[in-house]
């Protein structure tokens, strides 16, 4: 999880910022852990917690959602997911936000088959982010932590991702082309999973190291904490996270 973690502490200071570019310190004051960091441990404890058993992984999983959020109003919710967590509104919202997919990437690490990845991604997304584009984004980050994980080769998980999202078969969807022109639009597109998990998967895919990823993710604005979070899961899986960047984060 350290690897979500980072991407959301290093993008947290630039979330509604209008920032764009890979040149800036990843630990600065203003730097702090946000909601995709709390959802993520409560993903993970949900998982820890069900003993291998996951009949009942949605409800345990609302439970520790509800206890890690517990003192952290103010950590950047989206407004339903807001009243879904603080205000006894627990029940599926038919979201396609971002959400989705900046806290599944525990199942990434716990499952032991791509069929065992869609089970527990799809059991804990329809909490909340029952919407197809919901559940498609969640299942999609998870995955590409799975096949990192597991040692598959970029190429081979840049096909597979591009079966959830097929704009990264378009050859000017690359880094070096979104960086300055992706941000904030008004529709919100860019809180939605098919409007920042693709930039989280291409951020990765043009990405040389781990730390190369997390600028990549956050150096092209937008929801940066996001999508910090969602390409910092699969580059953690995929290389590893250097020993000083986590102690940093974890101070």
């Amino acid at each position: 999880m350290i690897g979500a973690i980072i991407g959301d502490i290093v993008g947290s200071r630039f979330e509604f910022i209008d920032h764009s570019g890979k040149d800036f310190l990843l630990f600065e004051k203003g730097c702090c852990i946000t909601d995709d960091t709390l959802m993520t441990l409560a993903v993970a404890c949900a998982l820890f917690f069900s003993k291998g058993n996951y009949s009942e992984l949605g409800a345990t999983t609302i439970e520790t959602m509800k206890y890690v959020a517990e003192g952290h109003e103010n950590a950047g919710w989206g407004g339903m997911f807001y009243k879904w967590l603080f205000e006894g509104q627990t029940r599926p919202m038919h979201s396609y936000g971002n959400g989705a997919g900046m806290r599944i990437s525990p199942v990434g690490w716990i499952a032991d088959s791509e069929k065992e990845v869609k089970e527990l991604s799809a059991k804990i997304t329809e909490i909340s982010h029952n919407h197809p584009e919901g559940m498609k984004g969640a299942e999609a980050i998870a995955m590409a932590v799975y096949l990192a994980r597991i040692g598959v080769d970029k190429q081979t998980i840049w096909h597979r991702m591009a079966e959830y999202y097929p704009k990264l078969n378009d050859t000017s969807f690359r880094i070096k082309n979104i960086m300055g022109k992706y941000g904030y639009d008004e529709d919100g597109a860019w809180v939605t999973c098919q409007g920042s998990i693709p930039q989280a998967l291409i951020a990765f895919f043009d990405g040389n190291n781990f730390e190369d990823v997390i600028r990549n993710a956050v150096g092209i604005g937008g929801d940066s904490d996001t999508i910090g979070a969602m390409a910092g899961s699969i580059a953690e899986a995929y290389y590893g996270v250097p020993v000083e960047l986590e102690e940093q984060a974890l101070e």
